[in-house]
């Protein structure tokens, strides 16, 4: 693979999207499966096999979970659009720009450097990730 000098403040909003995207994952993870509160329900044995689907009741999301979901949904999308929209992409030759979007998913910089300034792990005034901030 290509080695790619992607911008600092590049690398730092592609980490913290990859930071919030696996934040958001853990969240949904320990949702309940319906946003309202719901019956549950058991349902018919599975064709070609013994299983039995079916859900239990769900209490639905509290007001925190809702916000904080929001939250964390809104985030990524404003990520994703900074990531998108940078700068740089307007340099790479447009038959080249999937392939170096790719790169910079993967690249290892991008995933482990700290964000900003290193030890405090804040991004540097400035930077595509510090135009966003979470709200604490």
């Amino acid at each position: 693979m290509a080695d790619f000098a992607f911008p600092r403040d590049l690398r730092d909003a592609q980490l913290r999207l990859h930071q919030e995207r696996a934040a958001y994952t853990a969240l949904c993870r320990e949702l309940p499966w319906s946003v309202e509160p719901a019956p549950g329900w058991e349902g018919d044995k599975q064709l070609h096999s013994d299983r039995i689907g079916g859900m239990p009741d769900s209490p639905g999301y509290s007001e925190t979970q809702k916000g904080e979901e929001a939250r964390l949904r809104n985030l990524l999308v404003d990520l994703s659009i900074v990531v998108s929209t940078h700068p740089y992409w307007s340099d790479v030759d447009q038959g080249e720009v999937v392939c170096e979007r790719m790169a910079l998913k993967r690249t290892p910089s991008a995933l482990s450097k700290p964000l900003g300034d290193g030890a405090s792990g804040r991004a540097r005034p400035g930077d595509a990730a510090s135009a966003l901030t979470t709200a604490a």
